[in-house]
């Protein structure tokens, strides 16, 4: 949508923008963008981010900056123009005729999967590397101890199915893999679609991962079908996946809700209006149990053991 200049909030956003020498003087209009927890706006040839209440908590600014320059050098990110790590203020270029991700649109739009998949795999195979590393099951240690802090309830049943989830990191742990540079975070809004080529934005999770988590994050994120998935995983290994690696992001997927889980209930405590975030995180806690309660879970985790 596009702000009005009478409405209180471009005062504000200009008065941020003028702090900020590549936009100060900035008199064009002011379109704000999508986003669960950050501010985006458009002003003319560029994006300025403004960091969401609370996300300082939980987000590392000068780590994303790093993962920021370093994604736009490999390729796959709009070119950084601004990063203020103490104010979590941020600016890039702008993507002209870009159509923002969203799952419908990943089914409508012919190639998506497989574009998706190219701009992830140009990323992971570059010599990018991230100030900090994507460790899961760590992640979800902290988030547990910053939502211990808060009274808000953990769905039933979360602590067994982490400790459930304790065999996964066993077989992980045994059969590691190289961390590349990763998104960790592919939500479809933050791919952007020219019909040619994807675009990756939004760096606040990125580290040096597994890959399969990238894949099999927005695998959930877009709720893909399993032509969608085969698809993904063509593009990406151009050819069959090797049993391991289509293990991995099945296994995945169910970590990723189990993560996301907490994540959502963050934003419950730190008051974000948003979403309906308890409804967010109950959701994809009863996805991740239900994913890991089929038999064809424990064939892929059979595979990474192999």
């Amino acid at each position: 949508m596009t702000i009005d200049s009478a409405d209180a909030m471009p005062a504000e956003i200009r008065t941020i923008a003028a702090t900020i020498p590549l936009l100060a003087g900035y008199i064009g209009p002011i379109t704000r963008l999508g986003g669960l927890t950050n501010r985006v706006y458009q002003l003319g040839d560029h994006i300025l981010r403004i960091p969401g209440a609370g996300t300082e908590a939980y987000i590392n600014r000068a780590d994303e900056a790093v993962a920021a320059q370093a994604a736009a050098t490999a390729g796959v990110s709009p070119d950084l123009l601004y990063a203020d790590p103490a104010s979590g203020l941020m600016v890039t270029r702008y993507i002209p005729a870009a159509v923002t991700m969203t799952p419908t649109a990943f089914r409508d739009r012919p190639g998506a999967p497989a574009r998706a998949a190219l701009a992830m795999r140009q990323l992971h195979r570059s010599d990018a590397q991230f100030a900090s590393t994507f460790n899961l099951f760590a992640m979800i240690d902290d988030y547990l101890q910053l939502l211990s802090g808060h009274d808000i309830a953990l769905p039933t049943g979360y602590h067994n199915v982490v400790s459930s989830a304790g065999a996964i990191r066993d077989a992980l742990a045994a059969n590691p893999v190289t961390p590349v540079a990763c998104h960790c975070d592919p939500l479809c809004e933050n791919f952007l679609d020219t019909g040619a080529r994807m675009w990756i934005v939004d760096w606040e999770y990125s580290g040096m991962n597994d890959p399969m988590w990238d894949l099999g994050d927005l695998s959930v994120e877009a709720d893909f079908t399993p032509d969608q998935d085969a698809a993904l995983l063509q593009a990406y290994f151009d050819g069959p996946a090797h049993p391991r690696d289509h293990a991995r992001m099945v296994i995945y997927k169910a970590m990723c809700d189990l993560l996301w889980t907490l994540w959502g209930l963050i934003q419950l405590a730190n008051a974000n209006p948003a979403d309906d975030f308890r409804s967010y995180a109950e959701t994809r806690f009863a996805r991740c149990k239900s994913l890991m309660a089929q038999d064809a879970f424990a064939r892929h985790l059979a595979a990474i053991r192999s």
